[in-house]
């Protein structure tokens, strides 16, 4: 797909990630929907900076949790844009706790962290995918994690629901053909990003010193994953790994 013109919403797009995938699409010539949970003034101010790259941008809030939240956003992104063909879904939350801590693992942080990262991705999907149909194609690419892949990760939650997105992907690519293609980018450990600055030290070190690289996985090679599963018109269902050589699948 020609991404030049294109409408991309990007969900957590004031991240340390969602930010340089923001950069990667509009410096392809997207204009960006830079969508935010709470913090308008920051993604607002990713919008302003990705005007230099000659292309619209606005900032969004919308907590991808909150059903009529979300369809307002497609609405919205729709009306200011006139059209919407990509949609990224990194928004994510992640606690540190140790998979040996049932006791720590409270039903409120489950729940919490499934409905961010498993459920806001399906109703963004949900909300998008008739746009997309009704326009004669789509683009969605999910962030999962490796910790999607095997139990590793900030929690057991949290692994879950990487997992669990890894296998939406797949079923929404079942879905929405042959008219929107749906992939998935699985990054490791990356560095200047909130789910990584909620880590504890030592599964920082771990991510490092385990992968054969010896190093975190680079934000930008993630991002550069996106643009290329954007353009894609014959990739779909496909979860590609980013970790600098840790997990093999």
């Amino acid at each position: 797909m020609d991404l030049k013109g294109k409408v991309a919403v990007i969900t957590g797009g004031n991240g340390g990630l969602g930010q340089r995938i923001c950069h990667a699409l509009a410096a392809e010539g997207c204009h960006i929907a830079v969508v935010c949970a709470k913090s308008e003034k920051q993604a607002a101010e990713v919008a302003r900076e990705l005007e230099k790259h000659q292309v619209s941008a606005a900032a969004f809030a919308c907590d991808v949790t909150q059903r009529d939240q979300v369809q307002r956003l497609t609405d919205d992104v729709s009306k200011r844009f006139g059209r919407l063909d990509i949609l990224v879904n990194d928004a994510a939350y992640n606690k540190a706790i140790p998979f040996t801590d049932l006791d720590g693992l409270t039903y409120e942080e489950w729940t919490r962290i499934i409905d961010i990262n498993l459920t806001g991705p399906m109703l963004m999907t949900k909300a998008v995918a008739p746009v997309m149909k009704r326009q004669g194609s789509g683009r969605i690419v999910n962030i999962s994690s490796v910790a999607g892949l095997g139990p590793t990760g900030s929690s057991i939650a949290y692994a879950v629901s990487k997992a669990g997105l890894i296998h939406l992907t797949k079923c929404m690519a079942v879905a929405l053909a042959p008219e929107v293609l749906v992939n998935c980018v699985a990054p490791g450990l990356l560095e200047g990003t909130r789910a990584t600055a909620n880590l504890r030290p030592e599964q920082i070190e771990n991510g490092r010193r385990q992968s054969l690289l010896g190093k975190a996985a680079d934000k930008d090679d993630v991002a550069d994953q996106v643009v290329t599963m954007c353009r894609t018109n014959t990739m779909t269902g496909q979860t590609l790994v980013i970790d600098s050589g840790r997990t093999f699948h």
